[in-house]
């Protein structure tokens, strides 16, 4: 699987101190006027305060990186120097393959949290095609925990059983798993659980979890 291109930008902070003070330069401030000092220190605790855009910055500049593995499994079929490739076009700034054919994505803080952003959005967007898809009739909603997890599919399940609705299933799946390792979570570990809800008894009649399905 491939994460989609996107175009990242670069955030920039630009402080501009504008300090005049001309006939006052030598006088003692009247009621409410600010002496020079005080008025450049007002200006840098409120530069301070902006967390997110100092924050922006340092990122940027690679005080902080993400690193992240991702299983062979993934690239089974793939050219791995085209993989590498698409990478850092992505913005990902170093990418290690191991000897047992995982890769491991080194970008800036930023950059991951960009491509977190885009496939939050993603699977969202798919979730609810999904929903409105005339080609899974049977499906009538999906929920979801907050990690992508977990998914609910609520169905009418005699047309689910009568029906290839549980490609959906797949789809939602692998985007879970996918999302899950860029969130950080190690490939040992990660896994995703689609629970197949009777819509009108609230039965679970079947649970699928990945990436065991994958071997059944």
């Amino acid at each position: 699987m491939k994460a989609k291109k996107t175009r990242y930008l670069i955030p920039l902070l630009i402080f501009a101190i504008i300090i005049t003070f001309c006939s006052f330069s030598c006088s003692t401030p009247g009621p409410g006027e600010q002496t020079i000092e005080e008025a450049a220190q007002d200006t840098t605790e409120e530069i301070t305060a902006d967390e997110p855009e100092e924050q922006s910055i340092e990122v940027d500049k690679g005080v902080f990186s993400v690193e992240i593995t991702l299983p062979a499994s993934l690239f089974e079929g793939e050219d791995i120097d085209e993989v590498i490739a698409e990478a850092k076009e992505d913005g990902v700034s170093d990418v290690t393959v191991h000897d047992d054919g995982s890769l491991t994505y080194k970008m800036s803080k930023s950059k991951h949290n960009e491509m977190m952003r885009e496939m939050k959005d993603d699977l969202l967007e798919y979730i609810e095609e999904t929903k409105n898809s005339e080609d899974y009739k049977s499906i009538k909603d999906i929920t979801h925990n907050k990690v992508f997890s977990e998914f609910t599919l609520l169905v009418d399940q005699e047309a689910f059983e009568n029906s290839f609705d549980g490609f959906a299933a797949l789809g939602l799946g692998m985007s879970g798993l996918y999302y899950q390792l860029f969130d950080g979570v190690a490939p040992d570990d990660y896994e995703v659980t689609v629970f197949i809800e009777n819509l009108n008894t609230g039965e679970v009649f079947d649970t699928i979890v990945y990436p065991d399905a994958f071997e059944q």
